[in-house]
Order: structure tokens, then C-alpha cells, then sequence
């Protein structure tokens, strides 16, 4: 199974219970993870972090994702279809959305795509939680991913399944 990786993973991992400066087995292990290509974050979940605050020394998380070599091993390795996304927009969110509403999509529809490309063998994480009376774009990624039948979890879930432990190196 291969894990395909939101933003908010790492955003809240940093910012509430694996902060980089005091859980650094995380970040070495979530790094030895994709390594091992069992999870990836599509580039443009990767640019939301990347498009955030530029401060190496104030922004953990972004010095994180900018270290040497660490993009090319993150980063998923394939282009998102033009088509998929399309589909993913329209049969998971609304056919009609206006541009307003496809602006608070955000990149969310290509997380999903990719997942869509193998759903049988690929699993979206995310920190949302399900809301399934939500509609059009305020649809969230666990609802959308059950209405294409996407396999999709929550960071505990990952962890637990590819078995974190701050000794994970013994």
C-alpha cells in the first residue's frame, strides 16, 4: 500500500504532538518511510507546505521539507491527469461548482486523484475527519474519498499501520 500524504499530516504533526525540534524519530523515520516509497505526498500537497512561511529558523517544517535531497524522496513521482482531477471534482464535490468554490477546493481534488489512479493500492491520509452533511466544496477528503471509493485514513492509522516508535531504528 502505498500512503499518499495531505499537508495537514505534517502541519499538525509539527505543530501539536511531533514537533521536529522534540520528536526528531518522527521526522527520521517518516523520512526512512518514503525512503522505502511506502509513502509519498503529491507535489502539490508538498507546495502548500513549500508556499508557507520561508523562514528556515522560525519555520521548522518548512526547513524540514527544504533539506537536501529530502523533495526527491517525499515528493510522488507522477503527474496529476487532468481528467482524474476533473472526475475527482465533479462526482466527488459538484458537476457545478463556480470559481469561487473551485478555489476553496484547494489542491485537495489532486490528493484524491492520485488515489484514484490505484485505489486498491494506495491509501489517502489526512487529518479531516469525516462530515458527511457537507456539500460541493465544503466536502471533506474522507467523504469524497468514500464516494470513489479511495481508501483513506488518518495519520494514527498510518502510523500504527507502518508502526512508528520513537525507537523504531531497533
Amino acid at each position: 500500500m502505498l500512503y499518499l500524504i495531505d499537508s495537514n499530516v505534517l502541519i499538525t504533526a509539527h505543530s501539536t504532538y511531533y514537533p521536529i525540534d522534540r520528536v526528531p524519530e518522527f521526522w527520521e523515520w517518516l523520512h526512512h518511510v518514503a525512503e522505502k516509497g511506502l509513502v509519498k505526498m503529491p507535489l502539490e500537497q508538498y507546495e502548500e507546505i513549500e508556499d508557507g512561511s520561508d523562514d528556515e529558523e522560525k519555520d521548522l517544517l518548512y526547513a524540514w521539507v527544504q533539506a537536501k535531497g529530502r523533495k526527491e524522496i517525499l515528493v510522488l513521482d507522477e503527474v496529476a491527469s487532468v481528467d482524474v482531477v476533473q472526475l475527482v471534482t465533479i462526482t466527488g464535490y459538484a458537476a457545478n461548482l463556480t470559481d469561487d468554490e473551485v478555489e476553496q477546493l484547494g489542491k485537495d481534488p489532486f490528493l484524491i486523484a492520485y488515489g484514484l489512479v490505484a485505489p486498491a493500492n494506495r491509501c489517502i491520509v489526512t487529518n479531516e475527519v469525516s462530515k458527511p452533511k457537507r456539500t460541493r466544496q465544503n466536502r471533506h477528503i474522507p467523504d469524497v474519498c468514500k464516494t470513489l471509493n479511495v481508501n483513506c485514513c488518518d495519520a494514527f492509522h498510518l502510523i500504527k499501520k507502518l508502526g512508528f516508535s520513537t525507537s523504531w531504528k531497533s
